[in-house]
């Protein structure tokens, strides 16, 4: 299905069970990257190496898994493996793991995604430390099992989680855990457990007890749960959301809220999950909360979430330097609390840019 040029270092094996699906993306791609599409199921395994492996293959069975590891071994694919995941769940993420990927893609991809990430793929970050690895695994499956539409979703199991944040802040540090999570490909997956950790951390240097901590984190953990029912392309979309999709993205804080509604949460949790887009001046949404109407740990959720969203690395952009983050932090005066602000300062300090 097309040949590949001289420079091994360039070519990719796009391998699918759909060549139609995504045919679109492989002209887009060169010159830069020499993208050859390859049928799983239909076409023999190609003579020349690859670089670079993409596998965009729906359905992960048994059968899948054996023809991709002997193609990557036929092949002689020894660099990065990019899986393109339709379906997120624990077990699709733990057989792109088993396959030994290098980058999870949520589907549907696209041209700067993909291009974005085979970059990032070639220069590979640094190892994490295995302890940290751990670590990040062991929330990343947490947040996976439960964040999920149509499971009901407790204290309890919410609880249980914080639990797993606290004490994997505890032992990796914020600017390692910031680290780790900028290896999640899937936008809310690294959002929600960058603004979970940042709270944390937040929560430990304003000298917060045990109870107080867990409530911060516990909060962060959850505000944004309504974004289960907010469809992947928009949440994935590289670029500015159009006004058709923001107006389907402002319907998540009343989406998450309903559903916590009835399973026992506290009011403080539900008014954070409701109100943490709310702002001080009454620009905010859903709401239009302005001064006291919104509550204090609103507040400080508030200003992890916009720091966490500034410094967070998705597909088609890298991470905002930290003091560039808190610059904007302190120029949304009147709309965030100023005395908030100014103690996060530390925070923001913690990170290298």
């Amino acid at each position: 299905m097309g040949t590949a040029p001289a420079d091994r270092a360039k070519r990719v094996l796009w391998v699918t069970d759909d060549p139609g699906r995504n045919a679109a993306l492989i002209p887009q791609l060169a010159p830069a990257l020499a993208c050859r599409m390859h049928d799983l199921y239909a076409d023999p395994a190609p003579a020349e190496p690859y670089a670079t492996l993409i596998c965009d293959v729906v359905d992960l069975d048994e059968g899948a898994m054996i023809r991709l590891r002997a193609l990557r071994a036929l092949s002689r694919i020894k660099g990065p493996l990019i899986v393109v995941q339709t379906h997120e769940s624990r077990r699709t993420r733990l057989q792109a793991v088993e396959l030994g990927s290098t980058h999870i893609l949520p589907a549907p991809v696209d041209v700067q995604r993909i291009r974005a990430a085979l970059g990032v793929a070639e220069a590979p970050p640094t190892p994490l430390a295995p302890h940290i690895a751990a670590q990040a695994a062991r929330v990343s499956a947490f947040y996976t099992d439960v964040f999920v539409a149509d499971r009901p979703i407790t204290p309890t199991l919410i609880d249980n989680g914080t639990e797993l944040v606290a004490r994997a802040i505890g032992e990796t540090g914020i600017r390692d855990w910031i680290g780790a999570m900028h290896r999640f490909d899937d936008a809310t997956h690294q959002h929600c457990l960058l603004v979970a950790g940042v709270a944390a951390a937040f929560a430990t240097h304003l000298g917060f007890g045990a109870h107080e901590r867990h409530r911060l984190t516990k909060a962060a953990l959850v505000h944004d749960v309504g974004k289960i029912h907010v469809p992947p392309a928009i949440l994935n979309k590289p670029g500015r959301l159009d006004d058709a999709e923001l107006a389907v993205m402002r319907l998540h804080p009343g989406q998450g809220h309903a559903m916590l509604a009835g399973e026992g949460f506290e009011a403080e949790m539900l008014s954070v999950v409701r109100s943490h887009h709310e702002l001080l001046d009454g620009s905010g949404y859903p709401d239009g909360l302005k001064d006291a109407e919104i509550p204090d740990l609103v507040r400080l959720i508030t200003v992890c979430d916009i720091y966490a969203a500034l410094i967070e690395r998705r597909s088609y952009k890298p991470p905002m330097p930290a003091a560039k983050a808190y610059a904007i932090l302190t120029e949304m005066d009147g709309r965030l609390d100023p005395v908030l602000v100014r103690a996060f300062a530390p925070i923001a300090g913690g990170f290298t840019d």
